[in-house]
């Protein structure tokens, strides 16, 4: 896989702002962009003239450097998707945390009591965001980066595994080949901390949720 995505090109050119360039005598910028809505401002009519030549520039230049896009796919990009996905997700959304300036509002079930709007202290204004606005897209994010940090270990789930019952007398490591004959008898020593493993697959699984739940609220 390949990707590379330019930064966003912004060709507009103001009227306003090649007016004030045009016309360096005029001391009082209000005059330019009649801020005070005045009929006869003589600044009107070569915004109206300039505005369609502007318009023209900006589609000029959009078409001669344009946003370059390029995203080139192999066959074996998709064999794991979900793997090969969060090799791009899970720095992006580091990145998104370190970077953000804001938050979206988030509901209330997805994040743990004591961070819900119901928690948090009265608000002074009922348009103002409650104390734990911020906190709780913390929390959110967080528990996107976390699954998606798991996703991208070959063993997030090997703590929940103990082998130590197939260790040799001598302190050494039995081999796959031997468990798996081990428990081709019926004779599994291996233990598994269930109740562990299907909280972690349960976290993961939220924390996949939520990044679908939220996709549309992945800004800086």
């Amino acid at each position: 896989m390949k990707v590379i995505l330019s930064n966003y090109r912004n060709h507009w050119i103001s009227p306003y702002i090649i007016l004030k360039k045009i016309c360096f005598w005029e001391k009082d910028e209000d005059r330019i962009y009649n801020l005070n809505d005045d009929p006869n401002n003589p600044y009107d009519k070569w915004v109206n003239l300039l505005d369609p030549i502007c318009q023209g520039i900006q589609k000029v230049l959009d078409f001669v450097h344009p946003r370059f896009n390029y995203v080139k796919l192999d066959q074996w990009d998709t064999w794991s998707m979900d793997h090969t996905l969060a090799y791009i997700i899970h720095p992006m959304l580091l990145q998104l945390k370190e970077t953000k300036h804001g938050a979206p509002y988030t509901d209330d079930k997805d994040v743990p009591k004591e961070l819900k709007s119901t928690s948090a202290p009265p608000k002074e204004n009922e348009w103002d965001t409650d104390e734990f606005h911020f906190q709780r897209w913390d929390y959110i994010l967080d528990e996107m980066i976390w699954a998606f940090e798991q996703e991208l270990k070959d063993d997030d789930e090997n703590q929940f595994f103990d082998h130590s019952a197939y260790d040799k007398p001598d302190g050494s490591k039995s081999n796959h080949k031997e468990w798996f004959d081990d428990m081709s008898k019926a004779q599994s020593k291996l233990k598994v901390n269930w109740k562990g493993l299907k909280e972690h697959q349960k976290r993961k699984a939220n924390g996949f949720r939520l990044f679908g739940s939220y996709y549309q609220n992945l800004w800086d």
